[in-house]
């Protein structure tokens, strides 16, 4: 594993869900929940300062943010990101429609950042 790439997650089984695409090669480091207000969880009944102290102790090239696309978890991004020195690669995992979905059943929200966050076409095939 790459120690110096951290996925920041919620629990445990979003390490399970990222582990089982054979995608991530790096560490993680696991929350424990976002920022909740209304449920009364703020930055310090999570495992944040740990995380700050990570980043700014060891060698880490790049944190990927990894957290429920929801208000909660885009709030614990934005916190989280105005702890930490901007010397390293500060990433998010990639947001749009899943595949299989169709276009007119889509939220405006995820569509938006579909297009807002479009890639240059690749074909998938293998004998083009």
């Amino acid at each position: 594993r790459n120690p110096e790439i951290v996925c920041v997650v919620e629990d445990i089984r979003d390490v399970m869900a990222i582990e089982s695409t054979g995608q991530f090669n790096g560490i993680y480091h696991v929350l424990g929940g976002k920022i909740s207000p209304i449920e009364g969880i703020g930055p310090n009944q999570l495992n944040i300062n740990s995380l700050i102290v990570k980043v700014k102790t060891n060698e880490i090239s790049e944190l990927i943010f990894a957290l429920s696309a929801t208000m909660e978890g885009d709030t614990t991004n934005f916190y989280i990101y105005k702890q930490l020195d901007h010397d390293i690669k500060i990433t998010t995992i990639a947001r749009g429609i899943s595949v299989g979905n169709e276009l007119e059943y889509t939220d405006e929200v995820t569509l938006a950042r579909s297009i807002q966050n479009r890639r240059p076409y690749e074909s998938n095939l293998k004998n083009d």
